[in-house]
């Protein structure tokens, strides 16, 4: 996923799939944006414990999952709906919200909050 400071061609997005988390307070406010992982066209991997590390270490009291598919599909994939189950128990444990879990393409994004799938 693209965002200032980096390369602003769309091949980027295409070619590297990233999995970042935003950090947010009570009041929903973004405290900080993560960077979990970056990797091939066939996936990048999310650690529930270097996301919630990275949460408790901002104070945070939500996050918002969001990685992109390389591939140009934005419907979830079972490892999507798998991880974000995952991500969603880790955060009842610890008292931090998971709000939603994006897939964002060149072409859009799926909201797995808006798809009632969190």
């Amino acid at each position: 996923m693209l965002h200032d400071g980096e390369a602003s061609s769309h091949v980027a997005l295409e070619v590297i799939e990233e999995f970042k988390i935003l950090l947010l307070n009570n009041a929903s406010r973004v405290l900080g944006i993560f960077k979990v992982s970056k990797s091939g066209i066939s996936g990048a991997s999310a650690d529930v414990r270097i996301v919630f590390a990275a949460a408790l270490k901002a104070n945070a009291t939500g996050i918002i999952l969001a990685h992109n598919h390389p591939s140009g599909q934005l419907v979830p994939s079972d490892a999507d709906e798998y991880v974000t189950e995952n991500m969603r128990k880790a955060g009842e444990l610890l008292n931090i919200r998971v709000l939603d879990h994006l897939i964002v393409t060149a072409e859009g994004f799926c909201s797995f909050s808006d798809e009632c799938l969190i």
